[in-house]
């Protein structure tokens, strides 16, 4: 026996001996999922599909993963860097690059934008009954109420979707609410991330949470006794409670969201039928692409160039400046805020101070007992301070309240850490970065957020007592808060990286705190230890923002089925808040003072309004290509996003007089120019009436700066019967030696046309650039 299993032992080894060898002499190249854009056009005519093409001349099949033909025509493919350098030179390739892994940026809100029951946009449109909404995600779990079909009609006749069978999903898990449910794992595969089966489904069901929480917002059924172990009870419903939802699995569990799969699902759901995509996806790396080399970009202008609404989550980058990511101007790109609701949690120190924060622990409660208080930070090593895997020391952290710093690792896994070590609870202390913007936790163990500044305050309080003890003290669902909304510390911010002259993020929702449907997946905490269960769950994000405009853009499409995708964002951005709940300027959770155009771009959705905007902002697709050629890209490179050669006009256009329903007047700041007395810049915009036949509008700025002028001519639009179209030119004149821009690198203001009924609000930047 001994004999036997020698041999088969110098065997395995010799052949693996022999494999790398082989590899070696070979000049063996691992290989990358690439994804091509082909010409299409320069098929030629003997092969009868693309298909044959592709595996004739580029690639065998194999190796291809998957085919685009609807909003991009080309491939994905695993190839190696011989095979890459060959296609990369063949005429046919317009471009090539790499599969990059995108990730997450992870009800009372329907009421806080402004729907009501019986009235106003829900009643009118059936609730979104005939929209189609398609989310990506990280897939559904069907079975929730959430997403009953019970009293809707038909599925819309347009609908060409189907319903994948996976592990633990048929078509059967389909219904005339969830119509449609696929999935697309082959770049995720090909990435070399081994598939884990013991928490990932290879089918369209939620193993993650996330995909089930966005698609319930968007379009959620109402369920009663809705809550999370009793947080936010009450009626859960989305923003379109009726519309139609087809989900597509981009997004694994723990392994982000490949942009082969993205570019799949763009194809898949515009066949399908989708009138909406709802995206919470993004770079979240810090660096945004180009938009020829950014599949989101590219897939979502093949889907808006056919009528469909992209909406995109902002990122959760904030509040750093230039943070925010989804930056094509065809995008809806959506910030979070607070809606009035809170979670009120309170750290009671051994002097007496009572510490405001917040937190959804759910367990067996401290009942006002005083425990000792320790901050592994004085140890100066920053793992320690973060409460890192295994970084405490269960000797000094057993039976104490511990406080852990925020940021590197999960909020809830800082929980569980400080658990394992055996700690009886937790204050989560907000850095300089987060400021005092907090969002709530399903925490393992009683816990709670502290914003910076009172979080200082408990670390001051360990170092000077020296018997430092605190407990905390729940406080359930509080309703009516104000100031509310607040923009989200977390929410990504302009300026815009790729384009100075596109404002974005284009406006904000609900973000922060959003009770929706959850999966059975897994706990509340999304931790794999956490046994606990929940219907629905408690999350904050610019995730949670995306989906609340998703449903918007589907109950607008529902009572304007002629309106084109930049028509529906225009009618929100112009009927867009600036103001809370106090009738004040919204401000910023991270500072507490003003928050600008930069954080919530138009400002924050208001649906009372949209239906009826009075005026809207239209875009084409030509407007769009022409906007490309005013950024400077040349044709074949134009190609790549739009699918066919474009024309661009010989003398440039200027990329700031894109039919935007905002303006940002980049004004030249380089050495020349402070030479000059007076710099400008000039914008033509054309307004369509949508409101009643017979209307004039009066312009309204409203821009107070020193050395700053704006101009607008005509001051005054006629519209008739005959005439629903009208154009005006708005110039910025700023004097050179008085202009101060603020602490934000611009000067915030607005432009307005009203009628007396309708208010059109366009916000105002101006800022300095060098010249390139």
């Amino acid at each position: 026996m001994g004999k036997i299993l020698w041999r088969l032992l110098s065997c395995t080894f010799f052949i693996i001996l022999l494999s790398l060898l082989f590899k070696v002499t070979a000049g063996y190249h691992p290989s990358k999922t690439f994804i091509l854009r082909i010409d299409s056009e320069s098929k030629p005519s003997v092969f009868p599909t693309h298909y044959h093409w592709y595996t004739a001349h580029f690639v065998h099949p194999t190796r291809l993963l998957h085919l685009y033909d609807t909003v991009f025509h080309g491939f994905s493919a695993l190839l190696t860097p011989q095979q890459l350098s060959s296609l990369s030179h063949h005429p046919s390739v317009l471009a090539v690059f790499e599969d990059r892994r995108r990730h997450l940026h992870t009800t009372r809100s329907p009421q806080f934008v402004g729907l009501r029951n019986h009235r106003g946009l829900w009643s009118q449109t059936d609730y979104g009954s005939d929209v189609i909404i398609g989310v990506f995600d990280t897939g559904i779990w069907p079975e929730r109420r959430s997403f009953s079909d019970s009293n809707l009609g038909p599925i819309p006749h347009r609908w060409k979707g189907s319903c994948d069978t996976g592990v633990r999903f048929s078509p059967n898990n389909c219904n005339r609410k969830l119509i449609g449910a696929r999935f697309f794992s082959k770049g995720h595969e090909a990435s070399g991330t081994l598939f884990n089966d013991t928490v990932e489904f290879l089918s369209p069901r939620d193993a993650d949470g996330h995909g089930t929480h966005t698609a319930s917002t968007a379009a959620g059924r109402y369920v009663f006794e809705a809550s999370m172990a009793g947080y936010a009870s009450g009626v859960a419903k989305g923003v379109a409670p009726k519309a139609r939802l087809a989900m597509y699995k981009v997004c694994w569990k723990n392994s982000g969201c490949y942009d082969s799969d993205i570019l799949a699902a763009f194809d898949a759901a515009v066949n399908d039928g989708v009138d909406v995509i709802s995206m919470s996806i993004g770079g979240g790396d810090g660096i945004s692409s180009p938009y020829y080399l950014d599949p989101i970009a590219i897939g979502s202008y093949g889907a808006v160039s056919r009528g469909v609404f992209v909406s995109s989550s902002g990122g959760n980058d904030g509040p750093s400046g230039m943070s925010v990511t989804n930056l094509a101007p065809w995008l809806t790109t959506v910030a979070a805020g607070t809606i009035d609701r809170d979670f009120p949690a309170e750290v009671i120190l051994g002097n007496g101070r009572r510490l405001s924060g917040v937190s959804l622990y759910s367990g067996v409660p401290l009942k006002g007992r005083m425990f000792p208080l320790i901050y592994p930070g004085k140890s100066g090593v920053l793992t320690d301070s973060l409460c890192m895997e295994n970084s405490l020391d269960p000797d000094l952290v057993k039976g104490k309240i511990v406080v852990c710093d925020r940021g590197s690792n999960p909020r809830v896994a800082k929980g569980l850490e400080v658990k394992k070590a055996g700690g009886v609870g937790m204050i989560l202390a907000n850095g300089i970065s987060n400021g005092e913007g907090l969002v709530g936790d399903a925490h393992l163990l009683p816990a709670c957020a502290l914003g910076a500044n009172l979080g200082d305050e408990v670390k001051a309080y360990i170092s000077s007592s020296e018997n430092p003890r605190a407990t905390i003290e729940f406080k359930g669902t509080v309703v009516g808060i104000k100031p509310a909304p607040v923009v989200a510390s977390f929410s990504a911010r302009g300026p815009n990286a790729l384009n100075l002259e596109i404002l974005k993020p284009d406006l904000a929702a609900p973000g922060v705190n959003i009770l929706a449907a959850w999966t059975n997946a897994v706990g509340p905490s999304g931790l794999e230890s956490d046994t606990r269960r929940s219907e629905f769950n408690i999350l904050s994000g610019t995730s949670m923002a995306c989906p609340h405009v998703s449903g918007a853009a589907a109950l607008l499409k529902s009572a304007h089925p002629d309106w084109s995708p930049a028509a529906i964002r225009s009618a929100m951005m112009t009927t867009a808040t600036v103001l809370d709940n106090t009738n004040r300027e919204m401000v910023d959770q991270a500072t507490g003072n003003g928050s600008t155009p930069y954080d919530f771009g138009a400002g924050h959705l208001n649906l009372a309004h949209a239906i009826d905007p009075g005026l809207i902002f239209d875009i084409t697709n030509d407007d769009y290509v022409m906007f490309l050629c005013a950024i400077g890209y040349r044709p074949r490179v134009i190609q790549v996003i739009t699918r066919s050669p474009p024309k661009c006009p010989r003398r440039r256009p200027s990329p700031e007089n894109l039919n935007y329903p905002s303006f940002v007047a980049v004004l030249p700041a380089s050495s020349s120019s402070r030479r000059l007395s007076l710099l400008s810049k000039t914008f033509f915009r054309t307004v369509t009436n949508v409101g009643e036949p017979n209307s004039v509008y009066w312009v309204r700025v409203e821009m107070e700066a020193e050395g700053l002028t704006v101009t607008v001519r005509p001051s005054r639009l006629v519209f008739s019967e005959a005439v629903k179209k009208r154009s005006f030119v708005v110039t910025v004149t700023g004097d050179a030696g008085k202009l101060v821009l603020g602490e934000a690198g611009a000067i915030f203001g607005s432009l307005s046309w009203t009628d007396g009924k309708h208010v059109v609000r366009s916000p105002m930047v101006v800022t300095q650039a060098q010249p390139l």
